[in-house]
This record gives C-alpha cells, sequence and structure tokens, in this order.
C-alpha cells in the first residue's frame, strides 16, 4: 500500500517516497503570534498532525518542523500599543497557541524553530543571494529580484505580469520591479532590530521560513504543507530565494495546502465579524468535537464551519464513546490501526473516508453478539480513532464533559493565562477571564502566595418545610 498524495505544485496526485526513507523532512508554517489563533488557523495543524502520524508509521521516524514567527509588523505594533517588550507578546501567544493545539490534539512538533533565533543564518542566506546577483540594497533595503529567478510563479502558475499588478505589495521607488519583495528592512530605534551588512533592520517575512528549513531540515526537504492562502506569495517566494540560495537544487519536493474555512458560505475575515478563535471555541464545546469537525472534509476543500457543525460531531462522537461504553468489559488486545483505515489515509489523507469506516465498525461493534467479534470491532474501533486522534478518551470522561482532573487543568490555565495578561496590560483579557471563570462559579483568590481559586457552592433549595 503505498502513500499518495496531491502535489500542488504538479496538481496532480503523486506516489510519495521521501529522498532518505530513514528520515523524511516535513515543513508546515506556523503561526505569528501577536493574537489567539481563530478557528481556521487549526486546519492545517490537525490534518498535518494525522499526515505526520501516518509518516512515522510507515518510516518509522519523521523530522517535522512548524515554525513561530515572533517578529512582525503586527506584533511590533501590539507591543508599542501595551509598551512592552516584542517577547512579553509573541511568549504569551506562543504559549496560548500550544495550549489550543494540544487541547485539538495535536502534537508538538519535533522541531519548532523561531525567526528570532535564527537571525544569524537569516542574514547568511540573504548575503549570498545578494553576492550571486538574486537580491540588491536599496535604501537600507534588501530586495529579490524576481527577474533573475526565471521559474518565479512556478507553484501558484500565475503570469507574472499579474502577479505585478495583483500581489499585496509595498511598491516602493527603490524597487527595480514592482514584484520585488523584501529580505531585509531597516529598524528605527523603536523597533526590534539585528546589526547586518545592510545596517540595523529586521528580517522580511518569506525569507524567515526558508532559513529555518534549511537550517533544521537541509536544503531540499521532502514536504511543505500550509494553508492555500500562503501558495501566492509566501510560497512562491521561499521557492524563489531558496533555490536561487542553494544553486538550483529544489526547495520542497511535494507542496501540501489545506482549504479555507468559511461561516456560513462567506470567507472568515475580522472585517466580517466571523471570525472564531479556538481559544473561545474550547471554552464552549468539547475539544475533541472541533477535531472531528475539522477533520469531516476532505482537507483539500472548503469547510464551511458552523454551530450546527460542531453539534453534529458531537452527536456522532456521543455515539462512538457509546458503543466503547458498551464493550467496556470487553478485552481489545493489542490496539492496531486497520487496513481500510491505512488506505483512507494513504490515499491523500482520506479522513472523511476514514471517519465513515469508524462508523461502520462502531455499527457493527452494536450488532456484535459473539465475545470473539467484540474484541475485534472494539481493537479497530479504537485502532481507527487513533489514527485521526479521536476516541482515546474514557467514555466516561467524555459524558463527563471532561470533568475532574482534566477540567482543574484548564481552569488553572485560564488563572495563568488571566496573571500573563495582567502582566501584559491586556486588561481587557484579564477581566473578560475572570468573568468567563466567574459565569462558571470558580472565584478567584489573591493571596501572597499568588491566585488561588475555588469553585463556588450551589446554594441550597429552600424547601417548603424551611418556609414555614
Amino acid at each position: 500500500m503505498s502513500l499518495h498524495l496531491y502535489n500542488s505544485l504538479s496538481r496532480q496526485v503523486e506516489a510519495f517516497v521521501p529522498l532518505d526513507p530513514a528520515r523524511p523532512t516535513m515543513y508546515v508554517c506556523g503561526p505569528t503570534v501577536y493574537n489567539y489563533a481563530h478557528i481556521g488557523n487549526a486546519r492545517g495543524p490537525v490534518v498535518f498532525d494525522v499526515l505526520a502520524g501516518l509518516l512515522r508509521r510507515r518510516y518509522g521516524a519523521l523530522a517535522y518542523a512548524r515554525n513561530i514567527t515572533d517578529v512582525d509588523d503586527k506584533i511590533n505594533a501590539a507591543a508599542a500599543e501595551q509598551q512592552v517588550p516584542i517577547s512579553t507578546i509573541t511568549e504569551r501567544f506562543a504559549a496560548i497557541y500550544r495550549q489550543d493545539m494540544s487541547a485539538l490534539g495535536v502534537r508538538l512538533p519535533d522541531i519548532e524553530p523561531a525567526a528570532t533565533a535564527h537571525i544569524g543564518e537569516i542574514v547568511t542566506m540573504i548575503e549570498g543571494l545578494v553576492a550571486s546577483g538574486h537580491a540588491y540594497e536599496a535604501e537600507g533595503h534588501v530586495l529579490f529580484s524576481i527577474e533573475s529567478y526565471p521559474d518565479y510563479g512556478k507553484l501558484s502558475r500565475r503570469d507574472i505580469d499579474d502577479m505585478r499588478a495583483g500581489a499585496r505589495i509595498e511598491v516602493a521607488p527603490y524597487k527595480r520591479d514592482a514584484g520585488d519583495f523584501v529580505l531585509w528592512k531597516p529598524s528605527t530605534g523603536d523597533l526590534p532590530g539585528w546589526d547586518s551588512p545592510w545596517g540595523r533592520g529586521r528580517p522580511g517575512w518569506h525569507i524567515e521560513c526558508s532559513a529555518m528549513a534549511a537550517a533544521h531540515l537541509g536544503e531540499t526537504i521532502d514536504i511543505h504543507a500550509g494553508g492555500n492562502d500562503l501558495m501566492f506569495p509566501h510560497h512562491e517566494n521561499e521557492i524563489a530565494q531558496s533555490e536561487c540560495a542553494h544553486g538550483g537544487k529544489t526547495f520542497a519536493r511535494f507542496w501540501l495546502h489545506n482549504g479555507m474555512l468559511t461561516f456560513d458560505g462567506e470567507k472568515m475575515a475580522k472585517s466580517r465579524g466571523n471570525i472564531e478563535t479556538v481559544h473561545e471555541l474550547l471554552a464552549k464545546h468539547p475539544a475533541e468535537a472541533l477535531r472531528y469537525a475539522l477533520l469531516s472534509a476532505h482537507y483539500r476543500q472548503p469547510l464551511d464551519w458552523s454551530p450546527k457543525l460542531i453539534e453534529q460531531c458531537a452527536r456522532t462522537l456521543d455515539r462512538l464513546y457509546g458503543t466503547l461504553r458498551e464493550l467496556a468489559d470487553i478485552d481489545a488486545g493489542a490496539i492496531a490501526i486497520p487496513a481500510e483505515i491505512e488506505a483512507a489515509l494513504n490515499d491523500d489523507l482520506g479522513t472523511p473516508q476514514a471517519l465513515a469506516e469508524i462508523a461502520r465498525i462502531a455499527a457493527e461493534a452494536r450488532k456484535a453478539a459473539d465475545p470473539a467479534d467484540k474484541a475485534r470491532l472494539k481493537r479497530e474501533l479504537l485502532g481507527a480513532g487513533l489514527a485521526l486522534g479521536l476516541l482515546q478518551q474514557d467514555p466516561a470522561a467524555w459524558f463527563a464533559g471532561a470533568a475532574g482532573d482534566q477540567d482543574d487543568e484548564r481552569i488553572q490555565s485560564l488563572v495563568e493565562e488571566r496573571t500573563a495578561a495582567k502582566q501584559a496590560r491586556d486588561f481587557a483579557r484579564a477581566d473578560a477571564i475572570r468573568q468567563q471563570l466567574a459565569d462558571e462559579n470558580i472565584l478567584l483568590e489573591d493571596t501572597p502566595q499568588g491566585v488561588r481559586w475555588v469553585r463556588k457552592r450551589p446554594e441550597p433549595q429552600k424547601t417548603e418545610a424551611a418556609d414555614s
């Protein structure tokens, strides 16, 4: 059973074989940590978490990198507004991002490089591009010359003149070509910056991923993945600068792009007010129902997000966990992933087909009478869930709504987030967390040892006898 993946570069499904079967490599574009991730940002991490598991089962190893962008104009603006260093913003939201992704069952990548920790590699790559004539300095900026790379546009397949006209680019007088993009830009004294041959400044967004991928995975990687909104200009620019920096070597052999989320058929956008953050959704819905929903459509297709979808997924999980609860006294034995599940995932990550197979196994298990059949079907159901990051809770915990220790951990994390928000002078968020906890009957107490929380006991109900 071979693995086939749709390659955005060739526009076709291809058999995947890594350059080094002992060390497949995958790079996924990670978050820019200046605010909470919205639910659309979570689709890629969830989908590619499934792919990472599949690759590890198939090859026994995987070098998986997902970066943190911790220097960016939006980060600078947030830090300036709150009058704190950029690290106060980035460390806080990077921690929240990891926490939220973990709640969705997304495992940490093997490598989580941060842009600010790779300034040396970035500067070295830019120096090489300048020396080879692929980049030039102009008014304190260093820009990549798209005319120096004849294959520019091969990923998005856009005409270069259309890209010049339609790309969201800053057309500055110092650019030789309107499509040239920034590798390095100057920093004024009030902005973060690092010394470089071109003066004190900071990197452009695109060069960061190229430098970090090369530093940790090599000059040619097997898989580069991200949302399809990154195909142009981000991924297109990554290809151009990486292949020019490395003597024409292929940058990424396979490009995987997940589709976007819509809300009631409309694109999610802040301007439309239809964006929900992962953090907010986790406070209202079971995390596993959110993960199930994100896997319910094929990763390359759009996914229409709605409260109805989440509710449907939660009810489906009720049935599946109900089946496991009925089989609680059955010893499943060693868990293995069914061949039908592996076949669905090996066919370009066919998660809808895999979920349908899970439903079939559960339906058969509910009808089974023979103990050996029950054991086999329970084993298959647990193994199928394992491949998708589902059905790994105790059924009692699912039906209790993650009460007990898991809920204690969630509350403690909110208390810690509130403390961090106060330190960052984000008093609106700190007050919102206090109110959220108060609505859950959680009271906060300030003590010399820090903030403690207690559950408020419900008021006793008056009886007729007590009133008489």
